[in-house]
């Protein structure tokens, strides 16, 4: 059942699954998506941890402020949550857009967080990478998000699983389409100022990296990057996964993150 608090000046949307006093585990989900993304992690952590999927600013059943936002906002939406939840610390477990804001927050509250799991994402992009997401913005402006939805899910799933896989990804299409347009455009706008390869060492909080191998928006080169650059931290790369290797590999994703908060 989705909940609301208000965090952080808006109205922010989370679904809580598992035990009321399991351990606590964040999830955030990409751009494009919603809690839902993390639907199919759900049976392998409810027996132990306390899940709070969060609706990212801008998405699915979160209020949508109009406007560019940064990822310090984004950030702090995840801890205003926290605090009206009254976690004090808890796991995290971030996507792409998930897991930069989680690289964010583990930099600004080192002391909320047991552990970070960054998952197809990265911690800095070329300068030419902005030029591309203002190009998507303004696309999305002018088309709405149906227009490019073929091409995001060719980035996000291989085509054997899009064959195999039907069912979902139609949900996947149907979360992608119920994107609100300034919220994706706001969050897009975040990442495209995502600069944080040169303050990954200042990050002391045990990390996990998973990526797919064929993830084509987040390469393995930069999962690389992030676990050479935070100290400790361990790399998972799941064989012929694109970018949302929580949903194309379940299975070889749920061992990996649950195997590691176990151990923490």
């Amino acid at each position: 059942m989705v909940q609301f608090v208000n965090a952080n000046g808006i109205r922010m949307a989370y679904v809580e699954d598992g035990p009321a006093d399991g351990i606590p585990l964040v999830m955030s989900h990409s751009l494009s998506a919603s809690g839902a993304m993390w639907e199919p992690q759900l049976p392998a952590l409810t027996d132990k941890y306390r899940v709070i999927r969060i609706d990212t600013r801008g998405h699915g059943q979160s209020e949508v402020p109009t406007g560019d936002y940064t990822l310090e906002q984004l950030g702090d939406d995840i801890l205003g949550v926290m605090d009206a939840l009254n976690l004090d610390k808890a796991h995290y477990c971030g996507l792409s857009m998930g897991g930069m804001i989680g690289q964010t927050i583990a930099l600004k509250a080192p002391e909320r967080f047991r552990t970070m799991v960054l998952c197809d994402t990265s911690s800095g992009y070329p300068e030419a990478a902005r030029t591309m997401w203002e190009d998507r913005v303004k696309g999305a402006r002018a088309n709405g998000l149906g227009a490019s939805l073929d091409a995001t899910i060719d980035r996000w799933f291989s085509p054997g699983f899009v064959a195999s896989a039907p069912d979902v990804i139609a949900s996947v299409k149907d979360m992608i389409l119920a994107t609100p347009v300034d919220g994706y455009c706001g969050c897009s706008m975040a990442i495209s100022k995502l600069a944080l390869t040169s303050r990954l060492g200042e990050i002391n909080i045990p990390t996990l990296v998973i990526v797919g191998e064929d993830d084509q928006g987040t390469p393995v080169s930069m999962a690389e990057t992030i676990r050479d650059g935070i100290p400790g931290a361990q790399l998972v790369v799941l064989p012929v996964a694109r970018h949302l290797a929580n949903m194309e590999d379940v299975t070889g994703f749920n061992k990996a993150l649950r195997d590691f908060l176990d151990k923490h």
